[in-house]
């Protein structure tokens, strides 16, 4: 029991499932003892990633019912006062201590973050002195935004997972070399290598930012499973906390606007760029903090966005077959091709991520299948024109950029679009498309790291 008296105790909550499955098993055949062994494992991973064993046995729980249907009937029955008994866990003194600490630190190192942000004034890089660098994807800040606030969040699950030294010392040397590589080059002003290399990089640093996230379970598919299921919960809160700052920012200039103090300075070079960073720092540790809500909302907008995202796939390469146009290859539709494919990817990944690999084929994975195979054709589509672009042109860091950003998406989406036809015509297994998912992840890092380091010296800074 724990000290508020009202709780069960980890023990007890496994002692009323495993009777929960007993006493249905003259409807279903179930090995409650070979369930109780994977529940077991769950809890005992969960516990050492950080979570208490309370909301361990919640997360487990719901990830075996995956896997079996009473457990899942069991998480669905008991789904109200599993949660409300979380609240009450929650309030008991030991873990209200944890959960605060974890705010603290969070909070803390979000202000770190905003502070991390201003401190190239120090050396008179203002912000409004290098507004028209920013607006072309350069400058001191653009290169560094993600060194602003990617390293402390590093640090929070450095210290949330109690990552061993070596893996520490391993990280650090990433960071010192993405600093290197950021600052020490001779970019010209508004270079495409330095806008190359302030895009790629938050990308290449994301990869590190998920081994410290997976706290040793990184070579694990349920360890980068859970690191793409963060991502995705991420993205929703940072959006939802950019909305909110908007509104807040809406409201802040009205009532100044009316005591005649023009706030838009404060605004424009303090509040949302310091805000910015910091969110991300707030949004972590939401997500962390809500780990054992049954239901969250990521699932719920893939499912939504994936036959949104197929239908314009679809209708585009028919219109493109209707009217025999090529597409036009400019950067600024480059970029936006490029994006439009990297969101199918994602929402590819966290579709993954949220299904239940032990659930037989439905009409949404007929989806998924549309969308891989609607944009695997459109990124052939896109390579193309690249090819051809180049052998009219010549080589630009961009073209060669995306060439092979595309080229790697290609190689990706032709394999997944393998694996799911063969998972739907009851040939292959779910997981063989996860492991694929997630053994991929390390490929578009190291192309954002080759950008970073190999692009500005082999295209002479340009």
């Amino acid at each position: 029991m724990s000290a508020a008296g009202h709780t069960l105790s980890l023990e007890e909550q496994i002692d009323q499932w495993r009777s929960y499955l007993r006493r249905r098993q003259t409807i279903h055949s179930v090995d409650v003892a070979e369930l109780e062994d994977h529940l077991r494992e769950q809890i005992t991973a969960l516990v050492e990633a950080g979570l208490a064993a309370e909301e361990a046995f919640l997360v487990a729980v719901k990830r075996l019912g995956n896997l079996d249907a009473l457990s899942r009937e069991f998480a669905r029955e008991h789904s109200e006062r599993l949660w409300k008994q979380l609240v009450v866990v929650s309030a008991d003194s030991g873990e209200l201590a944890r959960v605060r600490t974890d705010a603290i630190v969070a909070f803390c190192l979000a202000v770190a973050a905003a502070a991390a942000f201003k401190l190239p004034a120090l050396f008179g890089l203002e912000l409004d002195r290098n507004i028209e660098f920013l607006e072309q994807g350069a400058g001191v800040y653009a290169r560094n935004l993600s060194l602003f606030v990617l390293p402390l969040l590093t640090g929070y699950f450095v210290w949330k997972r109690r990552l061993d030294a070596r893996t520490f010392r391993w990280l650090i040397a990433a960071f010192v070399a993405a600093v290197v590589f950021a600052n020490v080059y001779p970019f010209a002003a508004g270079s495409d290598t330095e806008a190359l290399a302030a895009l790629h990089l938050p990308i290449a640093l994301w990869f590190i930012v998920g081994i410290a996230y997976a706290g040793g379970r990184w070579g694990e598919i349920a360890g980068r499973m859970d690191f793409i299921r963060f991502s995705g919960e991420l993205f929703i809160y940072y959006v939802l906390i950019a909305l909110g700052g908007g509104v807040l920012t809406g409201f802040m200039a009205l009532l100044f606007k009316a005591i005649g103090i023009d706030a838009e300075p404060f605004f424009t070079f303090w509040l949302l760029p310091c805000g910015a960073v910091g969110a991300v720092l707030v949004g972590s540790w939401l997500v962390e903090a809500k780990q054992s809500v049954i239901e969250n909302m990521a699932p719920v907008l893939t499912r939504l966005f994936t036959p949104l995202f197929a239908a314009v796939l679809v209708a585009f390469l028919g219109a493109l077959v209707w009217t025999g146009h090529g597409v036009d290859i400019e950067r600024n539709v480059l970029i936006a091709f490029d994006l439009l494919l990297a969101v199918v990817l994602g929402l590819l990944l966290y579709c993954i991520s949220a299904r239940d690999a032990e659930s037989p084929p439905g009409v949404f994975d007929v989806v998924q299948v549309v969308l891989v195979v609607s944009a695997l054709i459109a990124d052939v589509v896109a390579l193309w024109a690249i090819a051809a672009r180049i052998t009219e042109f010549g080589f630009t860091p961009n073209r060669v950029a995306a060439l092979g950003e595309n080229v790697i998406l290609l190689a990706n989406l032709v394999w997944s679009a393998v694996l799911y036809i063969r998972f739907l015509r009851g040939r292959g297994a779910f997981t063989s498309l996860e492991w694929w998912q997630t053994a991929y992840l390390p490929v578009y890092a190291l192309w954002a790291a080759l950008v970073v380091a190999i692009f500005p010296p082999m295209f002479g800074y340009s």
